[in-house]
């Protein structure tokens, strides 16, 4: 094997491989190809920052030339920030990646980069645009990825599209979680800890002594806390709690030289409960507020107003008005801590878990095979109540004296939010990485297959008594004897004594007396091939690397929605004919990158790539309807500078990115009595236009002195989106859409300071971090922004006491949000304003101001701090 000064790309799907010799526990670096790379060669502290430096193919690479944004968190900067899961991420610890959690849930994740940030991908046949990968092997879904972290070595955040090696869904970038391997060295640590709102947490990691060329590592976690915000509902569970769960088993077996097996089981239980979505103010554009009579009509100076209102009723003098809030609820411009209704909550339940092989073997010194199989599912049992009385207006209980058996819905109030989905997928690769003169060279080939099953309902479960002043809890799992009724009277439902008559299909989803919203299945079959080939012509003097690759990609994607508001004769009455959709694409992503060395610490790269996002079906939607892929084409340049004698280090970005077809969600909330899903908020997925995405990424770091270490890190987004007209609502005008969860400015920084106590290995260790972010959109169809946010965290340890010639102990105090900063990250005025309704021909049918109360919200969580004991074994 020939080894040469200078850079060669290598970045594979197998679990890669990062060595840091450097105190900074968050740096610019990329990810390679064996996780079981060495330690990188060590620098002496005086010396300055030393080299991060990453393995491929048996070689060590300094990442300084290695020509790709990226950015890794290692295992101590994930203790010092206190990331238990990677919601801790949404703070803005890296601020090209933006974290949040889907509407109000914590059972998924939306994972964004560079402005490529999915809104609702939370279904069966939808996926997001950042690839979150663990040990290698992609994750299908973003349900579950919030459970509690294992032992991680670090998590890499690959920026800019990486459809290449990495494939479809990419086309922001990749987050790459990568576990501790065994080392076949008789090792053990526990840490455990208590904190504020009755946390806790307990990990711990064992490896074993090798035995028959067999290492054996074990880990386990457990974390919880108690609601920040109560339920004042006896027997229900308050907003934001968790409690996670988890254990995870691998195995490395290396029989003879050049081979090594991996094989790791993972589970993990993760019981949560929604963020608080509090209302912020009430009737913010002043409209009057009328009253209701003793039938529950709304009046104003005693004649009828309000509701839908017709140009011809405007005309005819019929007043605008809004209902009132109701005496119980109130407005919350600040962070609640107990909420104004009690509602039925109970934790939502995820389980994830997987298997996987992780086979390579050196067979050459020009060569080395691998292969990376994988079986990994997940299930949710969502149980989200997260608004309370924050987002409907009130109405007044008014009894049917024409039918007092029947279900009203008058006054109805808190929805609940039910869902439960299985997944389940499988995938292989198989990889040949090596090295001949001149050359580096990645090829493979890569099959994934997964199904995923979903049935929702979402009830209502309080009901105000007639003046607003008490309530009623409902059941959540309403019956269905009279659920529908009217125009859809007629229609085929579920027999009342809940014994489900339509069928197999459906029979499967009947939970008791359950009123389905919809159930939908949808399976996938991805096929590709790819490959990398870098030149590092000799002749130059090894200073110029040129790269080029592809992947060849064909994805099938095909599913059926069954069930709509509790009906699975969805075309023709009687008649069980669901509706399915059918997606197929065959497409060729390719890359090219030019890396120069300008000097022995000053590095240039250009690089041009592409990526997509897969297309699929919204099971919101009226029929299922399939909308296709985006895709993105990116141009970057970039500069890797270290300078003051290494003490000092500069990594530059500047990328341009255009993103056509981009997937925009539409909604609607169908009123039409006639209609399938009359009563229904509605939402349809459309390829709406082109995007523009514009930014740039500054990341810093300096060691001015052996103790302390400073870093820091900015991006800039700048994003245009187009308008588009909603397909549900044709003859409107067109609506501005939004890139959620964008930041124009971002930035973080963090002070780490060691102070060795000349006891032993014994030192003080003392970090800080700041991180911030402007104000940004959090849906697609409004104007309105979310807050500025500045959120700080810190950690004082004493660390590696040395309790005898083995064991060593570390006491820990840790903060999160230090300065108990209230910012609100997700905020809706959807219901501040009425609805319009337009007619084919553009003019206004209607508008409709029955459902104004005012703006809602999600807040951060309040400050959580503990006390860690950590000991070593």
């Amino acid at each position: 094997m020939t080894v040469r000064s200078g850079f060669r790309l290598q970045l594979l799907l197998g679990g890669a491989a990062l060595a840091i010799s450097a105190t900074p526990a968050f740096a610019q670096t990329a990810p390679t190809a064996d996780a079981t790379a060495p330690a990188a060669t060590a620098t002496p502290e005086d010396q300055g920052l030393g080299d991060i430096v990453v393995t491929a193919t048996k070689r060590e690479t300094n990442l300084q030339k290695t020509p790709i944004s990226i950015s890794v968190l290692n295992t101590q900067g994930l203790t010092d920030r206190h990331v238990l899961s990677l919601f801790n991420l949404a703070d803005g610890t890296i601020p090209s990646l933006r974290v949040a959690t889907f509407e109000a849930r914590q059972s998924a994740l939306t994972i964004g980069i560079r402005g490529i940030v999915p809104y609702d991908q939370n279904q069966t046949a939808r996926d997001g645009g950042v690839g979150v990968y663990i040990d290698g092997v992609a994750l299908g879904k973003t349900q579950g990825l919030n459970a509690a972290l294992f032992d991680i070595e670090r998590i890499e955040v690959l920026k800019g599209p990486q459809g290449t090696l990495f494939g479809r869904n990419t086309e922001g970038g990749a987050l790459s979680l990568v576990s501790k391997a065994p080392t076949g060295v008789f090792d053990g640590r526990i840490t455990g800890g208590v904190g504020n709102y009755g946390s806790h947490n307990v990990d711990a990691h064992l490896d074993l002594p090798s035995f028959y060329n067999i290492a054996l590592k074990f880990d386990g976690v457990y974390q919880h806390q108690d609601p920040t915000v109560k339920d004042p509902l006896t027997g229900s569970t308050g907003w934001n709690y968790y409690d996670r769960k988890g254990g995870r088993a691998a195995a490395r077996w290396q029989p003879v030289d050049g081979f090594t097996a991996d094989f790791a089981y993972d589970y993990a239980k993760d019981e949560n409960t929604p963020q608080y979505s509090q209302l912020i103010n009430y009737n913010p554009n002043n409209y009057a507020v009328g009253t209701y009579n003793a039938a529950g009509a709304l009046t104003l100076n005693g004649a009828a107003c309000g509701g839908t209102i017709t140009p011809v009723q405007a005309a005819a003098g019929r007043q605008i008005c809004v209902a009132p809030k109701g005496p119980l609820v109130g407005v919350h411009p600040g962070r609640q801590t107990v909420a104004d209704v009690g509602v039925p909550q109970q934790p939502s339940v995820d389980i994830t878990h997987g298997f996987s092989a992780n086979l390579k073997y050196k067979v050459a010194p020009w060569m080395e095979l691998r292969s990376i199989t994988a079986w990994r599912g997940v299930s949710t049992d969502q149980w989200d109540n997260s608004g309370g009385p924050e987002r409907s207006s009130f109405a007044p209980f008014v009894p049917n004296t024409a039918n007092p058996t029947a279900i009203n819905t008058t006054g109805t109030f808190s929805r609940y939010s039910l869902s439960f989905l299985r997944q389940h997928q499988f995938s292989q690769e198989f990889q040949a990485v090596g090295s001949i003169p001149e050359f580096d060279y990645v090829v493979g080939a890569y099959y994934y297959t997964e199904h995923a099953t979903e049935y929702a309902a979402t009830p209502l479960s309080n009901q105000w008594n007639s003046d607003g002043t008490a309530y009623t809890i409902r059941s959540p799992i309403p019956g269905n004897a009279s659920a529908i009724t009217g125009a859809n009277s007629g229609y085929q439902q579920y027999d009342p004594s809940c014994n489900n008559t339509l069928g197999a299909t459906v029979a499967q989803f009947a939970n008791s007396c359950q009123f389905i919203t919809r159930a939908s299945q949808a399976a996938d079959h991805n096929y590709s091939v790819f490959g990398n080939l870098t030149y590092t012509p000799e002749f130059l003097g090894n200073v110029l690397h040129i790269t080029a690759g592809g992947r060849w990609t064909k994805d099938d994607r095909h599913g059926t929605l069954y069930v709509v508001n509790n009906r699975s004769d969805l075309v023709t009455a009687g008649t069980v004919s669901p509706f399915s959709f059918k997606n197929s694409i065959s497409r060729f992503d390719p890359m090219f990158n030019i890396a120069f060395d300008a000097s022995r610490d000053v590095h240039f790269y250009a690089k041009y790539s592409t990526g997509f996002r897969a297309g699929g079906a919204n099971d919101r939607s009226l029929q299922f309807n399939a909308f296709g892929p985006e895709a993105v084409k990116s141009y970057e340049i970039g500069a890797k500078m270290d300078f003051w004698n290494h003490r000092a280090r500069l990594n530059i970005a500047n990328y341009i990115m255009d993103r056509t077809n981009t997937q925009f969600d539409f909604d609607y909330f169908d009123t039409d009595g006639k209609s399938v899903t009359n009563g229904t908020h509605i939402e349809q997925t459309t390829n709406a236009g082109s995007s523009k995405i514009r930014g740039v990424e500054i990341d810093l770091t300096v060691k001015p002195i052996p103790e302390l270490t400073l870093t820091g890190s900015y991006a800039y987004t700048y994003w245009r989106a187009p308008s588009a007209v909603n397909p549900l609502t044709p003859g409107a005008p067109a609506q501005q859409l939004y890139i959620v969860y964008t930041p124009k400015n971002a930035a973080s920084g963090a002070i780490d300071y060691v102070v060795p106590i000349n006891v032993g290995d014994a030192s003080v260790r003392l970090h800080l971090d700041g991180n911030y972010s402007s104000s940004q959109y959090s849906f697609q169809l409004e104007p309105t922004k979310t807050d500025a946010s500045f959120v700080m965290n810190g950690r004082l340890a004493l660390a590696d006491i040395a309790v005898n010639d083995h064991n060593k102990v570390t006491v820990s105090v840790w903060a999160r949000n230090l300065l108990d900063t209230t910012y609100i990250y997700r905020r809706s005025a959807a219901n501040s304003s009425p609805v319009v309704n337009y007619n084919p021909n553009g003019t206004v049918a209607s508008t409709n101001y029955g459902g104004i109360l005012g703006d809602y919200a999600n807040f951060n969580a309040p400050r959580t701090w503990g006390l860690e004991l950590s000991a070593k074994f």
